[in-house]
């Protein structure tokens, strides 16, 4: 019976053993992902017992990589993206050439011929999409700048895999391959990207949004969530479709484009159950493909894989960082986010097994450098988050009770220092009521510091950043991000901390209020129902009620 359900099999079975020996991990201080990697090895070819369908588990964890992307695509922004270019763009090339440069060195040692030791060394220098975004959404670090720059490093190395990908078979072709043939390849490549970003600008955030809306006019959930997921997976299919683009990337600018909807944090609510359970399933097919006696084989090298994988690369992306001006815990973060492997690694070798370019144990190596460097990257980020913790003088964890900075009864919590946050906390400064600004950028951090002013840098949907703000004795916290999904966190946070206190959220339509006020905000400000009641009142008409859904 087992043989003639493949599918249902492996998805049963893979989640069963990740529910266990995830469990298992979590009661033993470790971080689930070591379950899950193990519940892989353990349903994989290389072990005795049953044996899971590898190429059905890769498919599956294929679509998590799909969703995870779509997911954080609804948390940015081009605006944002663009933010962080000057960083992420020569931050991702050099790094990636450093790192390529390393792991073709050791090639070269193993005697594996330059080809492969090419090959081997570009597959060390790309990070995995999923193990970054799981590590920076559960130290809540990916709405902070440090986690746009990751993200926008990530997506520039997504970028260049996509032109690896095009350039490696027409390399591996011989010595026949002219520049021609190669810089046409490239040509071709470059017009497919930019085609596909030209639609998604110009058709796609128009046609997505609207048919997202129209589908909540509907008022089925059901065919809502339908919708989202169509979108994200739709998108990412048809960008590997039409265009030759990672389905990973296709699917993040998709969630760019419906973010522009007010439906956007419904969006990420309906997917995120389904974008939980696929990333599951990406590191127990990482688990299946690792075949265990390469630790005995070769002992050395792979030891020295994972030195370039974690600690070459963190080096590499903390030195670049500094070199840029940032701060020593903004480098750790993105040293920490880059320093580990995956999708693509197994993309790189595969294709170089199938081309016949690339050693055995090179593969093998690769394999088992991504468990290693899963394993101990949710370990690296809690040493980083320490530090990030001291030096902003904040307990280690949301479940510190250790002593925070007091401040005076009745001052306020200004959360966002942008365009309405900054003009918020200028006229309290200006009516001498004491002030607490919060802010993930540590420029604008320390611009208020310099003037005399307290702020905190971090992400207030962090218990541990409220409490330093002094959330327990806050007359007032007032929210001025202007993302309601974020919004949303952190009104949920400060209201669980702080039960009595007035919370103030900004909104951008009736779908927000709504929202912001069923995680716990007072009053949830719209402009345009402002400004509307501004003009009644300066005409002498009655205020009006705030507006509900």
């Amino acid at each position: 019976m087992l043989h003639h359900a493949p599918l249902i099999t492996t998805i049963a079975v893979g989640l069963v053993a990740a529910f266990i020996l995830g469990f298992l991990a979590q009661k033993a201080r470790l971080s689930p992902i070591v379950g899950y990697l193990a519940a892989g090895l353990l349903i994989g070819p290389y072990t005795p017992g049953y044996v899971g369908d590898v190429d059905l588990a890769t498919q599956l964890s294929e679509i998590g990589v799909i969703l995870l992307m779509f997911g954080v695509g609804l948390h940015f922004s081009f605006k944002e993206l663009l933010a962080v270019r000057r960083v992420a763009v020569p931050g991702a090339i050099a790094q990636m050439t450093v790192a390529t440069a390393l792991g073709t060195g050791l090639g070269f040692l193993l005697g594996w011929g330059t080809a492969g030791s090419l090959l081997f060394g570009l597959a060390l220098s790309v990070a995995s999409t999923v193990v970054m975004l799981r590590a920076l959404e559960e130290r809540q670090m990916l709405d902070t700048r440090a986690g746009h720059i990751a993200v926008g490093w990530l997506i520039v190395e997504d970028l260049a895999m996509v032109i690896a990908l095009v350039v490696v078979p027409v390399l591996a072709g011989g010595d026949g391959v002219t520049g021609g043939e190669l810089a046409g390849e490239l040509g071709l490549t470059v017009l497919r990207v930019g085609g596909f970003v030209a639609l998604m600008w110009f058709v796609g955030r128009r046609v997505i949004p609207w048919t997202l809306a129209r589908v909540a006019d509907t008022g089925s959930r059901e065919l809502f969530t339908l919708g989202v997921l169509a979108i994200g997976l739709g998108v990412a299919v048809g960008a590997a479709w039409l265009f030759e683009v990672s389905f990973a990337l296709g699917a993040f600018f998709a969630g760019m484009i419906l973010r522009e909807s007010e439906l956007s944090h419904r969006a990420a609510e309906d997917s995120l159950p389904l974008r939980d359970a696929f990333a599951v399933l990406f590191f127990v097919a990482v688990g299946m493909l690792v075949d265990p006696s390469i630790i005995w084989r070769q002992p050395v090298a792979l030891l020295a894989t994972v030195a370039i994988i974690v600690g070459g690369k963190l080096a590499i992306a903390y030195a670049l960082v500094r070199a840029l001006k940032y701060s020593r815990s903004m480098a750790l973060v993105v040293g920490a986010s880059l320093a580990q492997i995956g999708e693509f690694s197994f993309i790189l070798v595969t294709l170089g097994a199938d081309l016949e370019v690339l050693h055995q144990d090179a593969q093998d190596l690769v394999l088992a450098g991504a468990i290693v460097s899963i394993i101990l990257n949710p370990l690296l980020f809690a040493w980083v988050a320490r530090f990030y913790a001291r030096r902003e003088g904040l307990p280690a964890d949301d479940a510190a009770d250790g002593p925070v900075e007091s401040h005076a009864t009745g001052h306020v919590i200004v959360v966002g220092y942008g365009r309405v946050g900054g003009r918020v906390a200028e006229g309290l400064w200006g009516a001498e009521i004491p002030v607490v600004v919060i802010d993930d950028d540590e420029t604008r951090v320390e611009r208020i510091r310099e003037a005399g002013h307290e702020a905190i840098l971090g992400n207030a949907a962090r218990g541990r950043v409220l409490r330093a703000a002094g959330i327990e004795s806050a007359r007032a916290v007032l929210v001025g991000v202007p993302d309601p999904l974020n919004a949303g966190a952190i009104v949920a946070k400060a209201r669980a901390l702080a039960p009595e206190a007035d919370i103030v959220a900004r909104g951008h339509g009736k779908r927000d209020v709504a929202y912001l006020e069923a995680q716990g905000a007072s009053r949830v400000l719209v402009g345009v129902h402002e400004i509307a009641d501004l003009m009644v009142e300066r005409a002498g008409g009655p205020p009006n009620e705030p507006e509900r859904t």
